[in-house]
């Protein structure tokens, strides 16, 4: 059974980063990437994912506000 987890980084290289370290590790699944808090909350409605990797510091609406 996988970790399902979202990702949530208005960088897109350091996303990027994020996604190839945790796809190489068994156990975790991405279930999406959002670069603003308001998709965060979208796709987090929608996946329902088990871990939110959510960065503080975003534009439209910041990871405290979509936490």
């Amino acid at each position: 059974m996988s970790v399902r987890v979202l990702l949530v980084e208005d960088h897109r290289i350091v996303r990027e980063g994020l996604r190839c370290l945790l796809e190489n590790q068994d156990g975790f699944e991405i279930v999406g990437e959002a670069e603003d808090g308001r998709a965060a909350v979208d796709l987090a409605k929608q996946h329902q994912p088990d871990v939110i990797l959510m960065d503080i510091g975003m534009p439209n609406m910041n990871g405290i506000e979509a936490t």
